[in-house]
């Protein structure tokens, strides 16, 4: 049974120190905003039938705060757990008594992941309306750009892919022949993993194909055992639960391994260029998205959109899917703020990637003043701007969102997300912008 306490338990007074005076203003942030914790406690108790009962867990407000904890300080949920226990600062935060027993590391993973991003989205803009309320940021300034947050997977590569498969399916084999007896399989798991090596080190592209000819031979064997123990493990008028969520795994990985066959083949056997929206980058995060960066660099993530305002709070954080060009996001993440926050920005600048004549024409009908992009693009400055002052002004506030994103980067992980599937990359996303934001909205009040 989830509940929150009526009265906090016996705590440790707070320490003085920089730290934890600024998670005693976080305290003051989250609790001066009802209806925070419920938003996560309704997450908590989604698919528990009955959460009135049982043994007492986590309460909203506690897994919330260890959240904000682990994405402030980087922590693995295995260190998480140690400072809860160590810290006094800490355990007051999160409200745990003096003498409360303090969640385990899997405790802590199970109930954090529980947390949608939905939830987080909302609780961020109500910490951006505390803000405004203060007077702190008014949203009529805001700096757009775009970033990539890397999903946490090894550079890919058709043979490391193929080799992913192989050794994956081999297991979930064996789990079936230990579980349910089924036999009819061979391990080429030691092979795969010559002919990806022997792959990787060779100098020519010649001396690829034979390699990975046998690999792919491997490869296909391998998927007709996974074929055939699909049909044993559902089979029968009566299936176990656990066979149904084993045969689940494979069907799921199954489809994947397929899709790394056939675009080896293609690239490979017939020399075709698999568009990079057909490719499959990771059997473990398939959606991560391949994404170029100034035809320089390429990253397997995501691309996040970040909307900052004048006090450096993140208004709005939009996650995509795909590359989408940023010219085509210019009305979009203003019409999101209209949204959020009832009315667009009175002025707005961005990275040159974003300019176009139709993108200043919209904006303006959307009802911002002011359109500065930080290259012209063959756009007049007094299409965008009353003056050239103005547009200076604007182009130089531009480039501030350049550091808070590096700020999210360096301390809060968004560089890159280490929790698993596409519903938690976007948790992770929103849960740095929140940490973030409750972090300089509490240095804002303390100044």
């Amino acid at each position: 049974m989830r509940r929150e306490a009526s009265q906090l338990p016996l705590v440790l007074p707070q320490i003085s120190h920089p730290h934890a005076t600024e998670l005693e203003e976080i305290h003051r942030c989250l609790t001066s905003e009802t209806g925070l914790a419920e938003r996560v406690e309704q997450d908590l108790v989604r698919d528990v039938r009955r959460p009135e009962t049982g043994a007492r867990g986590m309460s909203g407000s506690q897994v919330l705060r260890a959240l904000i904890l682990k994405q402030m300080n980087g922590f693995s949920y295995e260190e998480l757990a140690f400072f809860l226990q160590d810290s006094i600062t800490y355990r007051t935060f999160c409200g745990f008594g003096a003498f409360d027993r303090v969640p385990s590391r899997s405790t802590l993973a199970e109930n954090i992941g529980k947390v949608r991003p939905e939830t987080l989205e909302a609780i961020n803009r109500d910490v951006v309306a505390q803000a405004m309320a203060e007077g702190v940021e008014s949203g009529e300034k805001v700096r757009i750009d775009a970033t990539v947050t890397e999903a946490n997977i090894h550079e890919p590569s058709d043979s490391e892919l193929l080799w992913d498969g192989v050794r994956v399916l081999t297991r979930l084999l064996k789990q079936a022949k230990e579980r349910f007896g089924f036999t009819d399989f061979s391990d080429h798991t030691r092979m795969a993993k010559r002919r990806m090596t022997k792959i990787r080190f060779a100098r020519r592209k010649e001396k690829r194909k034979e390699p990975y000819q046998e690999l792919l031979k491997a490869a296909h064997r391998v998927r007709g055992y996974a074929v055939e123990a699909l049909r044993f493990l559902e089979t029968g008028s009566v299936v176990p639960d656990d066979a149904r969520v084993l045969a689940t795994e494979l069907r799921d990985l199954l489809a994947l391994f397929e899709r790394v066959i056939d675009q080896t083949e293609r690239r490979v056997l017939r020399g075709e260029s698999v568009p990079a929206a057909e490719k499959v980058v990771s059997l473990f995060e398939p959606h991560a998205d391949i994404i170029v960066k100034d035809g320089r660099d390429t990253f397997y993530g995501h691309k996040v959109y970040v909307n900052g305002g004048a006090s450096g709070l993140i208004l709005d954080c939009w996650v995509t899917d795909g590359n989408p060009a940023d010219s085509t996001q210019v009305v979009p993440m203003l019409e999101r703020q209209r949204l959020l926050y009832g009315r667009v920005p009175r002025q707005a600048c961005f990275d040159g990637g974003f300019a176009s004549q139709a993108n200043v024409r919209q904006a303006k009908e959307l009802g911002v003043e002011d359109v500065a992009f930080s290259k012209k693009r063959g756009i007049k400055v007094t299409d965008m701007v009353r003056d050239s002052w103005v547009y200076k002004r604007l182009r130089d506030f531009r480039a501030g969102i350049e550091a808070v994103i590096s700020f999210l980067k360096r301390a809060f992980g968004l560089n890159r997300c280490t929790w698993r599937g596409a519903t938690r990359f976007k948790a992770y996303v929103q849960a740095s912008v929140l940490s973030a934001n409750l972090l300089l909205l509490a240095r804002h009040r303390m100044t």
